[in-house]
């Protein structure tokens, strides 16, 4: 397969719609290599005394015993098949023609939506959760199954990536979620992207999104990178912008000599007290922030 950049016309597509999906851009192999990875690093995981730092569980069961992953935090920094696929020239070579040649990747995450039990993901844009100095931030997902509609593939809002929508509770604090009304038609229909396995999305970072929970008999999981330009510099209000720091690796180019502004003013999302040392997965904020609104 050739590692061709985008064309003009996809490049014009992904700036006017806020995404774009190349279907099946790796294949098999790939998907099977990292399935191997993924099963390796869950079961070491799990077998160890804590597994917090690496993985989160799914609150329900499937009537077992067996606990169920819902989510791997930063696959980029555990296993180099991994790195691999974040830095295959088939990705790197698309994401510098969006956002030009000197990138970092910032942070990476396995969503496992698995069958009959996985979460859903609310409304949110990206870029609220770690604010920078301009919008050329690219959230890339690889399906690493077939995904579709039944089992919850990836929703998005296209066109509304210029804007930021509210994320805020009633007393100011960080929701997790959108919490303005979103989905009642005045901003259009969201689209689902259901694409099969090995399929990648390249999603910019305010594009609205969400998944519905997967209860199908099918398990829909997600390799998620996100790429950044390297004169895109975080915009720090405390310990968690120093903590997500800690992932972020240069890919390609050069470092930046300045910052760039650029984009939309992104609000700075004020976490609820207690929650440094200790921050909340997009899940539990989500799920807090739905109890917090009933």
């Amino acid at each position: 397969m050739s590692d061709k950049s985008f064309s003009e016309y996809q490049i014009d597509q992904y700036r006017t719609e806020g995404y774009l999906v190349v279907p099946r851009l790796f294949g098999e192999k790939e998907i099977s290599l990292v399935d191997r990875t993924v099963r390796e690093l869950t079961t070491e995981a799990l077998a160890s005394d804590d597994y917090s730092a690496k993985m989160e569980l799914e609150p329900e069961s499937i009537g077992t015993d067996e606990p169920v992953v819902r989510r791997l935090y930063e696959p980029f920094g555990q296993h180099e098949n991994f790195r691999q696929l974040a830095t295959d020239p088939r990705i790197v070579n698309r994401i510098t023609g969006l956002i030009g040649p000197d990138i970092d990747i910032q942070h990476s995450k396995l969503n496992m939506k698995p069958a009959k039990v996985g979460s859903a993901v609310e409304w949110h844009q990206d870029l609220a959760y770690f604010p920078h100095s301009n919008d050329d931030l690219v959230s890339l997902l690889i399906y690493l199954d077939d995904a579709t509609e039944e089992n919850g593939c990836l929703q998005v809002l296209p066109r509304h990536h210029h804007h930021f929508f509210d994320h805020r509770l009633s007393d100011g604090s960080f929701a997790g979620m959108v919490t303005e009304p979103i989905d009642d038609g005045r901003f259009g229909r969201p689209v689902p992207l259901a694409a099969p396995a090995g399929s990648v999305i390249f999603m910019h970072c305010i594009t609205p999104h969400t998944s519905l929970p997967n209860r199908s008999e099918k398990s829909r999981r997600t390799l998620i990178f996100e790429y950044r330009a390297a004169d895109a510099v975080p915009l720090h209000f405390g310990a968690y912008t120093t903590k997500i720091e800690t992932t972020s690796h240069r890919i390609a180019g050069k470092p930046a000599r300045f910052a760039r502004f650029g984009g939309p003013y992104p609000p700075i999302p004020v976490f609820q007290e207690g929650d440094a040392g200790h921050f909340k997965s997009l899940y539990k904020l989500q799920e807090e922030a739905k109890q917090a609104a009933r």
